[in-house]
Order: C-alpha cells, then structure tokens, then sequence
C-alpha cells in the first residue's frame, strides 16, 4: 500500500544527508559538510546572553509571538538591510524564519503553482531543489560560466517556460561552485526578469563572509535602486552565528510579505522566540562588524589552507574554484571522469566529499565535479585529508 502523496513519493534523501551517516565513523575526515567552523560559535557570549533572557524577560522568550517575528530583530534587521541599499523603505517588510531554508518554502507555496517552473543555476544547491520538487515544480538548471549563471542560456529557458514562477539564484560565493556573480552579469539577469516578468528569490546565507575581492552590490541592492521590485532576499544568521538557532529572514515587498505571514502561521506560526531574542541580543550588544570580521580572517585562513594543499598534493589535471569568500571549493576532475566513482574511493578511503550531480536538477547528467568544504574541518585534518585524497586521485588518473 502506496500511503504516501503524489508530492513526497519521488522526493529521495539529500546525498549530503545520506553521507553524514558515514561520519558516525570518528575516522571519517569529512569534506563534505556545509557547516561553519566550531570555532566561529561565540559560546560564552551566547551563554550569557540566554541567562540574561531567562532572568530578565523569561515569558516574552518561552510565551507564543506574532508570525512576522519578534520586533526587536526585525528592526535590527531592517536598519541593516536599508544601510546596505537592500531595503526599500515604504515598500519592503522583513519577516524572521526558521532559517534561510523557510524562504525557500514559503516562496514556492506562495508564487509556484503545480507544474510551473523554477529556474536556477546548474548546479545549485540541494536543499532548495528538493523543496521545489516537494511542491512538484518543473526544475530547470542554466549553465554557469566564470561570471555567474549563462545570461544567454537563461533567456532562452525563459522563452521556452513562459510559466516560470521565479528564478532562483545564489549570487555570492555559490553554494556549490564558490563562484560570485559578476556585476555585469546581475544586471543582465535583473534586466531579464524585468523583460519576462519573473520574481528573482535571492538567496545569500554567504555574503557577509567575504575574505579577498571587492563587493559586489546584491541583486536586491540593485533591484531597490533600479525600483524594478523583483527580488526576493534570503538572508540567515546560520553562517554568521549559528545554524543551530534556525534565524533567518525573508525581505520583500509587503504584499508578498503579507502572503507569507500567513504561510508561516500555517505551518511553524512563528520561529522560536528565544532564539529571535538571543539573536537580537547578540547584534545589538557586540560589534557585530568586529565579529564579521574575525570570521572573514578565520575562513581565509582555512580556505588558503585547503587550496594549497590542493596545489601541492592534487594532480594537475584536477582543477579548483579559488573562491573569495564563503565555505567551498568546487573541484572538476579531466572531462569523461567517472566522478561518482572517485567519490566513492574517497570515502572508502575516510574521506567525505560530495559528488556533483547531487547539486544538478537531474542527478543523471554528466558532471565531471565534487564539492569541498574548508570550514568546518580543523586544519590538522585539512592537511591530512587533501594527502588521503590526493592518493585517490592518483590512482584515478596514474
């Protein structure tokens, strides 16, 4: 007996997921993880912070709130938001969510009928793919060059899918690839979903941990000067305090807000209230920048770590992103590999990596890539993981 929906019955487990089952094994060097640098959790301020709540303001942090959020951060959030040109005042609303993933949900049940189409990089990342097929979405992926999605590429998928309901992208530090979309390149791609009409959901849990380069404005910077009103931002403080705390935002004009609200009502009703407060707590008693800032020092350290390792001990023939912020290192093998099945030495060799069709809107496409985090290993085992993997990949490719 078939008990489960027509939605849910396709949907398979995140290979990410499946791959952290390996790392029960204390062996297990793991590549593989999205997760910031245990280092980077400000612990003691966090504790003092939750005991000050719960002596000062208990019932506010264990009482019920309102769905758009606890006032105070959505303040913070907004300030923030508007003194980087991402915020246009009289139009925009932010609402708090149970992390960045949530925008990508509430987003999907709000604008995407079923069958119509989401369009996004190729490849992109897993989680929000798999949300947008729990709701049954036809997925099309765009190729990416070094400047960011194929704005030729992405023209032609809005002709052909007149019923796009958005477009999803990650502009800043992409999760997979670590790429950052060049400026050129946003504005040609806000300019298209300005011709066809399509909303924009931009998502950048990355952007604060920039570490080398210049900034880029965002899209929904350039939206709110152009006035176009077509981007949809998520942001997250899962990477610049702690994933754990499940905060993070969706800003966007308040007539999509307004829906949205109502979606959260329907589901979490409200992010939780004692994360939202200590969150709050945190950004508004410390130098939020200062704190930016070490983490911006601590990645450049671990990512110039990886990649020189890489450069040292990986054949030549391997080739890798050098991203300027953010937490991966996208690696192509020689065109014609058999990519899954390195992967599998790796981690038959106790080392964790991810296979790149798993970022790819049909897993069954040739994909020559792997993804790397440099975040969350500790850099003793960054050294002696890229030696076991280089090992690897020299019997690939003796």
């Amino acid at each position: 007996m078939n008990i489960f929906s027509e939605r849910m019955s396709n949907l398979q487990p995140s290979i990410i997921r499946e791959i952290f089952k390996y790392m029960a094994d204390p062996e297990v060097i793991s590549f593989a993880a999205g997760n910031p640098a245990p280092e980077a959790f400000p612990v003691s301020k966090i504790a003092d912070i939750t005991a000050q709540i719960m002596d000062k303001n208990p019932i506010v942090a264990l009482q019920y709130g309102i769905s758009e959020g606890y006032t105070p951060l959505r303040e913070w959030v907004k300030a923030d938001l508007a003194a980087k040109n991402c915020f246009a005042k009289g139009d925009d609303d932010v609402l708090i969510t149970s992390g960045a993933m949530q925008v990508m949900e509430v987003m999907t049940k709000l604008v995407c009928n079923e069958g119509e189409t989401i369009i996004c990089e190729a490849p992109s990342f897993i989680g929000s793919l798999n949300t947008f097929r729990s709701y049954k979405a036809n997925l099309v992926g765009v190729p990416m060059d070094e400047q960011g999605i194929d704005a030729g590429k992405l023209e032609a998928a809005l002709k052909a899918n007149p019923k796009t309901a958005f477009i999803y992208l990650i502009p800043t530090f992409q999760n997979p690839t670590g790429k950052t979309m060049s400026l050129a390149r946003r504005k040609e791609v806000l300019a298209l979903a300005d011709k066809y009409n399509v909303m924009i959901l931009e998502d950048n849990p990355y952007g604060d941990l920039r570490f080398a380069g210049a900034d880029v404005p965002t899209l929904k910077e350039l939206d709110v000067v152009a006035g176009t009103r077509r981007v949809v931002y998520a942001g997250s403080f899962s990477k610049t305090l702690s994933p754990g705390l499940r905060v993070g935002f969706m800003c966007a004009p308040e007539s999509i807000t307004q829906k949205a609200t109502v979606c959260i009502q329907a589901s979490t009703v409200h992010t939780s209230m004692l994360a939202q407060m200590i969150t709050h707590e945190f950004v508004s008693q410390n130098d939020f920048a200062a704190h930016m800032e070490a983490l911006a020092l601590l990645y450049k350290g671990k990512a110039k770590l990886m990649l020189d390792c890489l450069r040292f001990n990986m054949p030549h023939s391997i080739d890798f992103t050098e991203p300027e912020g953010g937490l991966f290192i996208w690696g192509t093998l020689p065109k014609g590999s058999d990519m899954v099945g390195f992967c599998k030495a790796a981690i038959e060799n106790k080392i964790a990596v991810v296979p790149g069709n798993a970022f790819l809107v049909d897993e069954k496409d040739p994909c020559d890539s792997f993804r790397l985090n440099f975040s969350f290993p500790s850099n003793d085992k960054i050294e002696k993981g890229v030696e076991i993997l280089s090992k690897v990949a020299k019997q690939y490719y003796k």
